[in-house]
């Protein structure tokens, strides 16, 4: 209930007192390209169930191609590669946490393919709700930069998926609520100018 509570005074706030941003974004991608503003990605949540995640579209619209992206990925739009330097294409994701469906610190949500592909080790990940940030997501907050091979999917189904599984394990094994606070200071403190990157 606290950790309930906590998310959405946080968010809530968050959503008021950056909404002067959230507008200008909204405002830049529908200039910069057609299409919607957000974009909504099918993720699954605890228990299973199934829930849209909400971003700022960073891609022109109905691009079609791998669903994992790099840095360099050509289907970004000049706003896009802004967006997703400084992680401001998530912000959307703070409506998720509002309506119950994610949590601000939690092991981050994946597609059905690959909790299908882990169905066994994402068992113990789904009793608990998933996160905006977390320690998978600062271990690779970079990570479009470090996928570079041809074969995305199979590298990141490979590769950096089962590490992420091991780290969503491990936070949940640890979980707490001050732990919690400290992984969004750390959060916070990578987005800003000058952080460790």
């Amino acid at each position: 209930m606290i950790r309930r509570v906590f998310d959405f005074l946080f968010s809530l706030v968050a959503v008021v007192l950056l909404s002067p941003l959230l507008v200008a974004i909204a405002m830049l991608i529908k200039l910069d390209s057609r299409g919607p503003v957000f974009y909504k990605s099918k993720r699954i949540g605890k228990e299973g169930i199934p829930f849209f995640m909400y971003k700022f579209r960073s891609m022109f619209n109905n691009s079609s191609g791998s669903k994992i992206t790099t840095s360099d990925d050509k289907r970004i739009t000049k706003i896009g590669k802004i967006l997703r330097r400084w992680k401001l294409d998530e912000l959307p994701n703070l409506f998720n946490v509002l309506r119950g469906e994610m949590s601000l610190v939690g092991p981050r949500p994946e597609v059905p393919e690959y909790v299908e592909k882990f169905k066994e080790r994402y068992n113990s990940i789904l009793k608990v709700k998933p996160g905006v940030t977390g320690p998978s997501q600062i271990q690779y907050v970079n990570e479009s930069s470090i996928l570079t091979t041809q074969s995305l999917e199979e590298e990141y189904s490979n590769n950096m998926l089962p590490d992420k599984i091991n780290l969503d394990l491990e936070y949940i094994k640890n979980q707490s609520f001050v732990h919690d606070i400290k992984i969004l200071f750390k959060t916070l403190k990578l987005l800003m100018p000058g952080g460790d990157r």
